[in-house]
């Protein structure tokens, strides 16, 4: 077992993408990998390996994954912990009338590096998969940012109850807090703007466009006498987007509303809400581009959750080699041509594997 797990964690981030791929992997490499392992029948078939990781219990992958990720990286104090899911598009089957697995991820955006992962069978189950993805996880003193799907109570609670602070973005599936959150913003931001300057103001350039940033952090105030009720609620979060692209006439401006019990800066909350976008841009992008994983046409669904798992390993590793210069595409690369770098890679991880269990 030990083997084949090694050889397939290799063999993805040296640039496998089915189980066709990891078994041509070892072959190629069985020379190297009987220099740290034991392989007493060679080199597994691909068979082999689709049969084994079909047969594993994802959610026991899943959770070893977790307690693997908060002993090696936990998160850093006051960072930013965005929760989001992900669906992996072609692990559909018609055949069975059978949709796509959707993943729901952690991701520690200041490290850059996925805490953890729990699947559902489709996006509407989601809700209920992110406070099991929690409780797995050490949240204390982090700021943990969700979208309007988790903007509940009890995840609020949840979190409060784990030492943490939470950003919810507060959309239309709360229908009254979200209308009073909105009239109270107007009354405050629009109407009244003398009394309540913005907290942050800010013009981006970047990406071809212009885009100015206006931020208030408001008080619970009797208008919203309904939301003190709500877990730990500190304050409102009003950011107001005004963007200019060149060549489209016109302007456009987007009000977005979020509820909070933070109580730091109001710089560093507009951050925490921007650093929530990571998770789409520095995790979801690059497992479909340089991973593939949109791609990937597995209809077993035990092991297309399995794969998932074998993905973020591999994408930690990587993110992990920082000695070599050069993109994830590049690392990914440079991992499959240069044995030495992949086994510097499993040596980091074995040494932060190490310190972690003696700090334990």
């Amino acid at each position: 077992m030990l083997d084949l797990l090694v050889i397939a964690v290799c063999a993805v981030m040296a640039g496998a993408e089915t189980w066709v791929d990891i078994a041509h992997y070892g072959q190629l490499k069985q020379a190297w990998l009987a220099t740290f392992l034991d392989l007493p029948g060679g080199i597994p078939s691909h068979d082999t390996f689709r049969r084994v990781f079909s047969l594993l219990d994802p959610q026991q992958v899943e959770q070893c994954f977790r307690h693997w990720m908060a002993t090696v990286a936990p998160p850093l104090p006051r960072e930013v912990v965005a929760v989001d899911g992900k669906t992996i598009r072609r692990s559909f089957d018609r055949g069975r009338a059978q949709g796509p697995v959707h993943v729901v991820s952690a991701f520690a955006t200041a490290q850059g590096l996925s805490l953890g992962q729990v699947a559902v069978t489709g996006k509407g189950q989601e809700l209920a998969a992110i406070p099991v993805l929690l409780s797995s996880l050490h949240l204390a003193n982090t700021i943990v940012t969700l979208d309007a799907l988790g903007c509940q109570q009890a995840i609020a609670r949840q979190l409060l109850a784990q030492q943490a602070d939470y950003i919810l973005a507060l959309k239309g599936n709360q229908g009254r807090y979200h209308r009073a959150v909105k009239a109270y913003g107007h009354a405050c931001c629009v109407e009244r703007w003398r009394d309540y300057p913005a907290d942050f103001d800010a013009f981006d350039r970047r990406h071809g466009r212009w885009v100015r940033r206006r931020a208030w952090v408001l008080p619970v105030g009797e208008q919203l006498a309904g939301l003190r009720a709500w877990p730990g609620l500190r304050a409102i979060i009003v950011v107001e987007t005004i963007r200019s692209v060149p060549h489209q006439p016109g302007t456009r401006a987007e009000w977005r509303y979020y509820l909070t019990s933070c109580l730091d800066a109001p710089a560093v909350l507009i951050q925490a809400i921007r650093r929530h976008w990571a998770i789409e841009n520095s995790l979801h992008w690059v497992l479909d581009v340089v991973f593939r994983e949109d791609e990937a046409r597995s209809r077993d669904r035990v092991a297309t959750r399995n794969f998932a798992v074998l993905r973020k390993l591999a994408f930690n590793l990587l993110k992990q080699g920082k000695h070599q210069p050069g993109s994830l595409r590049t690392r990914r690369r440079n991992a499959g041509w240069n044995d030495t770098y992949l086994a510097q890679l499993l040596a980091c991880a074995r040494e932060n594997n190490r310190v972690a269990v003696a700090e334990i």
